[in-house]
């Protein structure tokens, strides 16, 4: 099975399965969490399809979901735009907003390489982000702008289930898919071939 080379989607179009449905998924489907999940997802896709922006979205799946508390986890980079989401979603739930650097911890004292040497740097705490919003007992946690890999750690540590409402992108404006409309970015940068 790859989905990279495939054309026709079949999949899409036909039902043509690659890749069977099994035991397996059927017991993940029938865990009634998921199931609330995934019909949920479907409905506000099939009602409000190309008409709600990300955040609109999210809002309304959290509702339908019934959750009251949305955590907000967010890089120090996107403070401002934190606040600004915040204070959407508090509009319809309660909402707790924790930043990267809680606790403040030195790059140092945990051997992280740091951007300049010559000052103090506070490491990013995803791990603590997460602890911190389990402790509040959220519903939903949005990731608003966390870095590589700390996205990865909070997600891991997250009691709720989490969704990204912001990726980081410094250099393209938190719009990572950008660089694959940049014939520039795929021709020079990345060599992907038959881009002129």
């Amino acid at each position: 099975m790859n989905c990279k080379g495939c054309k026709d989607r079949k999949c899409y179009v036909e039902g043509k399965t690659c890749f069977p449905w099994t035991e397996e998924l059927e017991k993940a489907y029938s865990d009634p969490v998921n199931k609330k999940l995934l019909a949920t997802a479907t409905a506000l896709e099939a009602n409000f399809y190309m008409q709600l922006t990300r955040v609109e979205e999210v809002i309304r799946f959290a509702q339908e979901m019934e959750y009251h508390t949305i955590g907000i986890a967010h890089g120090i980079g996107l403070a401002r735009e934190a606040e600004v989401i915040a204070s959407i979603f508090e509009q319809w739930f309660a909402v707790k907003v924790v930043c990267c650097k809680i606790c403040g911890k030195d790059k140092k004292e945990m051997d992280l390489l740091q951007i300049n040497n010559d000052k103090f740097e506070a490491m990013c705490n995803p791990v603590g982000q997460a602890m911190n919003l389990n402790k509040e007992k959220t519903d939903l946690n949005l990731l608003v702008g966390l870095c590589v890999g700390h996205d990865i750690l909070f997600t891991k540590y997250s009691d709720a289930p989490v969704t990204t409402l912001v990726v980081k992108d410094r250099v393209l404006a938190h719009n990572p898919l950008g660089v694959i409309y940049s014939r520039y970015y795929l021709k020079n940068k990345f060599h992907v071939p038959g881009i002129i």
